[in-house]
């Protein structure tokens, strides 16, 4: 899902990163407020282990890569969507320029689509699901948050005319519906062992304890 540079035009990537700079700076001030000595290092290992699963892709036929994201995972931790905005902007961050994966012209590309996309529709999702069952609420957001972003992904590089809309979407979306499957095998389990582990970190536990 990361579009390397030459996928889209400038101008299309520069209203990408002008729409990920407002929600990064909104995300900024969600962390000023909630983050604190215990939810740091919850923070920081999360975006370690995203780094490692977003290593982990494939090249997709008419698309760019498929990989799971990681952005509900986040969003539903710490029961807020900025979580994800920040956390998947820092580690798109240091991946496109340590690492080469993901353009730097398009970066606010890509954070858009897995950070502020995948990162609101994985809560809302999980948020509108939870009461009625609570795994199947993290399954359900974590499967559709990476389906979504990578449909958005692939309009994108149609908008710019880098592959057909028909083709783009087939793949991508493909692609990461099986791939989805297991981002959302695997969210279900890290948020529920952190629900069983320190369920005094994962505030959208809490509230379904809670009935909020």
């Amino acid at each position: 899902m990361h579009i390397p540079d030459g996928f889209i035009p400038f101008w299309e990537s520069a209203i990408f990163w002008v729409i990920s700079l407002i929600f990064l700076s909104l995300s900024l001030r969600w962390a000023s407020k909630e983050m604190n000595e215990k939810t740091v290092p919850l923070f920081t290992a999360l975006a370690a282990g995203i780094f490692a699963i977003q290593a982990m892709n494939m090249p997709i036929p008419w698309g760019t890569s498929g990989h799971m994201v990681g952005a509900a995972l986040t969003a539903i931790v710490f029961d807020s969507p900025w979580a994800a905005v920040l956390l998947l902007a820092m580690v798109l961050i240091v991946q496109g320029l340590f690492f080469a994966d993901g353009g730097l012209i398009v970066m606010g590309t890509n954070i858009f689509n897995m950070g502020i996309v995948g990162g609101f529709a994985g809560y809302y999702i999980f948020k509108a699901l939870k009461k009625t069952n609570f795994h199947v609420a993290i399954f359900i957001a974590a499967w559709a948050a990476t389906f979504i972003a990578s449909l958005v992904c692939a309009a994108e590089l149609a908008i710019a005319g880098t592959f057909p809309i028909d083709l783009g979407i087939q793949f991508m979306g493909l692609y990461h519906a099986v791939i989805g499957i297991i981002e959302g095998l695997i969210t279900v389990i890290v948020v529920g062992y952190l629900a069983s582990a320190r369920p005094d970190l994962v505030k959208s536990v809490k509230k379904v304890v809670l009935n909020e």
